[in-house]
């Protein structure tokens, strides 16, 4: 067999940057000492890159969208502005800042954010070009004001008044000086005890109302295309302060609305066996809405399923026994100034005060498979059913001829018990609330869910984990530290919007449009150690791995559906082994209930994505990162920093480990979006070395004495420092305020891992909190697990050994890579003893297939393949079928494959990805 081509994974490294700088072209930025190069010298130009609308439309009612573009190294340097135009050469106004740099400062990642131009050209458009150059300017600039009381925001169309402090979020929202909302404010209500409900048939429910207080706004970009504010405090009752909030608010030039994405983080107390605690009852942001038109020229709009809408008046003219005219019942369906009541029939206009006034509305989603509508004239009066259905879209309007306000939470049913009430629109002030947890609900229970079943000790808890497969300890399963992120949209209309602008409004909540580059220029870049590539059907071998990878994607997509895998804490996740005699996914068994990461299912979605440009992967992709980021991992307490293992709760188990809260999980959608809160999640990780000094985690099994010891922490060289790693490139290449630290970690950690006798094989080392680097060990050891590369270090390896030249860490890696699929007798001929009992090598084939890649070794190519297809996970003999299955052997009718659980088919994922793009010109037919 001849040499296979050597397919070199981009040499550039990663000078990390400062994501909020904001302006018409990418300045260097802060840290620039940090870049080892020193200034870009001259770059060779970039193409031009294509980005499309990711669901291949925009409704157009959406405020803009932001989008990040990867650049081959060496395309452009800092400073570089770029224009972005329609595919008719029309030049659509662009905002551009960098979001992370090759070594030589040469950009890596840019990110853009177009606002409307009010025509909807840059909403029809199938395609836009980005390329170096001018941007246009904006016809109508957003622009920031700031004083010591307050932060201004004014898109050209609506103008916002933010707070600095109190509990008024937003005080004012206006267009064209006339008010349309004003005292935007957060909500909690806190239960604090269940009493004797939960064992018997009586008890008395109370709560108490906590209001959002500010404790930092600022201005976190200026425009001119998009302004971003940032708002943190804590939900306050009189001298009590709890559950800390982060709030980001959005405005895009032209626009007449804006987007809030609000994160709260879990920082009360609820105790197993015990009634009492903090239990949220509701959470939720309120509005109030004028209301200065007469009210049969008020309008409700309330969003079911689809394209549904309640459609009202709160004093209703149709249906009467007496008719005020045609024209008239149609114009206020339609939401339009009714014609002056002088000029209907005299027997409605002399008597409308015998018409009903109806001021409140509620809509609450309970459960993913039903909401019901109801309304009331005033407080103290009966409620009337007026509608329901399975799934509402979370959106709604209230106001009047002379303007109003739209408002939307997303993932309204996905994220249930959710609920949207409108208050007073009878009388001169609406309120509006959007309930991220409904008040109409049980109260949030976080209680660990066992007693512990008399796992006391480590011994029993290891037996413990022999048996249902969780890893129990007393008070390690808390929900202290947990965050939850939610979005939420607002419009300030000028008059009650027409059905098809309401259905526009609604759509935009749901899926919020995302413009994104294709597959093509994402692979051209070499981001991500260019382990991905275009799908590729050329040859029937491709093409058979093409349908496997469209099976599991598609089965799991289902499989949420079918199982009901939704909720506030639980939607994005997916559960992690099959339970063939109950044909259940084993929810309820320890370690085998919600995956949590485990084996990197994010990442063969976000590879996925990558290749494929699919938008139902991508929107798959994305929940999943805004769970497993919030939920899995702490952001409060002494845990702060690790994530949880996959357990029957998202944080039920006691290993809590950098495996789960790696950044490595979260680049991609940052990247792609520059989202913030993601960016806020990684740049966290900076300092979760720390965490060492907290907590072993491989305490339980431990042969040896040791306790943490700043100069010599024990950490791994696999799921610990991938972690740590992904933690560190991710702030270098951004150059964050930590950027040079970053780095300096990254060097030190690599050329200390590779002088070890043993490389990465060594298992671990000790590593000293303030100089960086690991003790070099005086012995060799041979320490290797099957878990070691699969939680991102294969990933990270790739990435590093293409930025950072340093030849003894490459060395390292690929000897690891060529000898975990090795014979036991390479192994003990090249380390003096095996590897021990071994797993999962179908998911290490890709290390094979990287190292082949690397050496040119056909060898290697064909091991790699040999391994995929015919190792101890989806063979070739699996069948890729899903069977029906029906009561009574199950709740509700569906589709199974025994054969299918999620560690395999993350591991089959990222293997099938990775070596057809390395290794794919050897497949074997």
């Amino acid at each position: 067999m001849s040499p296979i081509p050597r397919r070199s994974v981009l040499k550039a490294a990663a000078v990390a940057g400062a994501a909020t700088q904001a302006g018409w072209a990418l300045g260097a930025g802060p840290a620039q000492a940090a870049d080892p190069a020193g200034a870009a010298g001259a770059a060779v130009p970039g193409a031009p890159v294509t980005v499309r609308w990711l669901e291949g439309e925009n409704p157009g009612a959406a405020p803009g969208s932001t989008f990040g573009v990867p650049w081959p190294r060496g395309a452009h340097r800092a400073g570089t502005a770029f224009a972005l135009t329609t595919g008719d050469g029309a030049a659509v106004p662009v905002q551009s800042w960098p979001t992370a740099y090759w070594p030589d400062g040469s950009l890596k990642w840019t990110a853009h954010a177009v606002g409307t131009d009010g025509s909807g050209a840059v909403a029809r458009a199938d395609r836009l070009t980005l390329a170096a150059g001018r941007p246009a300017a904006p016809a109508r600039k957003v622009t920031v004001t700031e004083t010591r009381r307050a932060i201004t925001v004014d898109t050209g169309v609506v103008r916002a008044v933010i707070r600095r402090d109190g509990d008024q979020l937003v005080e004012s929202l206006t267009r064209d000086g006339r008010s349309i909302a004003t005292d935007g404010r957060l909500v909690l209500l806190r239960q604090g005890e269940l009493g004797d409900a939960e064992t018997t048939d009586t008890g008395r429910a109370q709560w108490e109302r906590f209001d959002g207080e500010i404790g930092s706004a600022k201005v976190e970009q200026t425009g001119p295309v998009r302004a971003v504010v940032r708002i943190d405090g804590k939900h306050r009752r009189g001298s009590r302060s709890w559950l800390p909030f982060s709030v980001r608010l959005y405005f895009y030039a032209g626009a007449d609305s804006f987007r809030m994405v609000h994160t709260i983080t879990y920082d009360g107390e609820q105790t197993p066996g015990s009634t009492q605690g903090d239990f949220i009852r509701g959470l939720g942001v309120r509005f109030s809405v004028p209301m200065r038109d007469a009210a049969y020229d008020r309008h409700i709009r309330i969003a079911g399923e689809g394209k549904g809408f309640l459609t009202e008046a709160v004093q209703g003219i149709t249906g009467l026994r007496r008719d005020p005219g045609a024209a008239v019942r149609s114009a206020q369906v339609r939401g339009e100034k009714l014609a002056d009541p002088a000029t209907w029939d005299q027997r409605v206009t002399t008597r409308l005060g015998y018409i009903p006034e109806w001021g409140d509305y509620t809509l609450s989603q309970l459960s993913a498979d039903g909401f019901t509508l109801r309304k009331r004239t005033t407080p103290g009066h009966g409620w009337i059913t007026a509608g329901g259905g399975r799934r509402a879209s979370g959106f709604g309007y209230v106001g009047g001829v002379s303007g109003g306000l739209s408002f939307g939470l997303r993932d309204f049913w996905q994220k249930h018990p959710a609920q949207l009430d409108i208050r007073g629109a009878a009388g001169d002030k609406a309120e509006v609330t959007l309930w991220l947890w409904s008040p109409e609900a049980r109260p949030m229970d976080l209680r660990f869910y066992h007693d512990g079943m008399g796992q006391e000790t480590f011994p029993e808890q290891l037996e413990g984990l022999n048996i249902t497969y969780e890893d129990y300890e007393p008070g390690f399963g808390t929900p202290y530290g947990i965050a939850r992120t939610s979005e939420l949209m607002f419009w300030a209309n000028a008059a009650t919007p027409t059905a098809d602008r309401l259905v526009a409004q609604a759509q935009a909540v749901r899926t919020p449009p995302q413009l994104a580059a294709g597959p093509e220029d994402l692979a051209r870049a070499g981001v991500f150690g260019g382990l991905f590539a275009p799908v590729d059907r050329s040859v029937p071998a491709k093409a058979k791995i093409e349908d496997q990878l469209d099976f599991l994607f598609t089965y799991y997509r289902e499989q949420v559906e079918q199982r009901r895998w939704y909720g506030f804490w639980d939607y994005g996740d997916f559960m992690h082994t099959y339970d063939e005699d109950r044909h259940q996914w084993r929810y309820d068994v320890g370690g085998y209930a919600w995956d949590n990461s485990e084996l990197s299912p994010d990442l063969w979605l976000w590879f996925a994505y990558l290749r494929s440009g699919r938008a139902d992967i991508f929107r798959f992709a994305e929940a999943l990162t805004r769970h497993t980021g919030e939920v899995d991992v702490y952001h409060l307490g002494e845990w702060a920093g690790l994530g949880t293992r996959h357990g029957v709760q998202h944080y039920a188990d006691s290993a809590k480990q950098q495996r789960i809260s790696t950044a490595v999980y979260r680049r991609p959608y940052y990247y792609l979006t520059a989202d913030e809160r993601v960016g806020d999640l990684m740049r966290a990780q900076v300092d979760s070395d720390e965490t060492f000094l907290v907590l072993d985690p491989i305490r339980k099994i431990r042969t040896e004495p040791y306790e943490p010891d700043r100069n010599a922490l024990s950490i791994g060289f696999g799921t610990d420092w991938s972690g740590l790693a992904a933690g560190w490139l991710t702030e270098w290449e951004r150059r964050g305020p930590q950027a040079a630290k970053a780095e300096a970690r990254l060097r030190s950690t690599m050329a200390t891992i590779a002088a070890q006798p043993n490389g990465f094989v060594q298992g671990s080392g000790l590593y000293d909190l303030d100089t960086g680097r690991f003790a070099v060990a005086a012995q060799p050891k041979v320490d290797v697990s099957h878990l070691s590369a699969m939680f991102g270090l294969v990933e990270m390896c790739a990435e590093l050994i293409g930025l950072i030249d340093l030849p003894e860490f490459k060395a390292a890696w690929l000897d690891y890579c060529r000898y975990f699929n090795a014979t036991k007798a390479e192994q003990r001929e090249r380390y003096g003893t095996d590897f021990g009992s071994l797993l999962l090598f179908q998911g290490h084939s890709r290390q094979d297939a990287y190292a082949a890649a690397q050496s040119g070794d056909p060898a290697l190519a064909a091991r790699a393949w040999q391994k995929f297809f015919d190792s101890d996970a989806y063979t070739s003999e699996m069948s890729w079928e899903k069977h029906r299955i029906e009561g009574p052997d199950v709740l509700e009718p569906g589709w199974e494959n025994l054969r299918v659980n999620s560690n395999e088919t993350a591991l089959f994922g990222l293997a099938a990805i990775q070596n057809l793009a390395l290794v794919g010109d050897t497949i074997p037919e």
